[in-house]
């Protein structure tokens, strides 16, 4: 469909003085995709680079939320990974359906640290992914690489450590909450059965798990490491101050 030039000519006006496509196309009936395409086409012309505008921390002058970069990053290390094509960019994290809590908690953190960009849900079988567009999240979490993250060394940064130094409990969550559970054991003793609530993080990643057992150390936990099989896969808190510790700041999942 043609338009009249001089409402082109309008609309680019009102483009280069700061109005968003939405606006312009409203304000004129005009479809967004056209008003995007006069954008392109003006901003081609005049030999303009464009750069998407960003909130990241590590790109602007905007600080990070400590404890809910804390609490992305253990969800990032557990059940999350980054998608990093040309056209194409997200970070991912991996829920259980059934933990709506969780689900509601990870989209908030990604929120939090970074507002700007679309977050949205895909609902899987038997789980949810929650998905913020932007290649920013390379600049938060510089552990992604190619591969698995058990297949590769996963080491935080300075910037990094110093958050989980400050905000134990929130990446401990984030772990807890992707990768770990809190359950119930049993046993019978003379005749009588005890239970007694324990919590396991459980992760294929040599470096993941110490970054976990390190934590916990810190805070005062006491953990011990169980194999499954020959593979010790599984970080296990069952002393029951320390379980006593764990509930106080994490909790199950929900």
């Amino acid at each position: 469909m043609e338009h009249n030039p001089s409402i082109r000519e309008q609309a680019v006006l009102l483009l280069r003085r700061g109005e968003t496509n939405r606006a312009v196309a409203e304000h004129f009936a005009i479809p967004r995709g056209t008003i995007g395409w006069w954008r392109h086409e003006d901003r081609k012309r005049r030999g303009e680079t464009y750069v998407a505008p960003t909130d990241c921390p590590m790109c602007t002058d905007r600080p990070v939320d400590r404890p809910a970069y804390a609490y992305l990053l253990g969800l990032y290390l557990g059940d999350g990974h980054i998608i990093s094509k040309r056209k194409q960019h997200h970070l991912s994290i991996f829920c259980d359906a059934s933990w709506t809590g969780l689900i509601d908690a990870a989209e908030e953190a990604m929120r939090i640290v970074m507002p700007q960009p679309s977050v949205s849900r895909r609902h899987k079988t038997g789980c949810v992914e929650v998905k913020s567009y932007t290649h920013h999240w390379t600049c938060l979490f510089p552990q992604h690489g190619p591969g698995r993250k058990h297949e590769r060394r996963i080491v935080l940064e300075d910037w990094q450590q110093e958050i989980v130094d400050a905000h134990p409990w929130a990446f401990l969550r984030g772990l807890i909450h992707s990768d770990g559970c809190r359950i119930t054991n049993w046993t019978v003793r003379n005749g009588k059965r005890y239970e007694y609530p324990r919590y396991f993080f459980t992760n294929k990643s040599d470096d993941i798990r110490r970054l976990c057992t390190d934590t916990l150390t810190k805070v005062g936990v006491e953990w011990t490491v169980l194999a499954r099989g020959v593979d010790p896969f599984n970080v296990s808190v069952a002393r029951k101050a320390s379980v006593a510790l764990m509930d106080a700041h994490i909790g199950p999942k929900y």
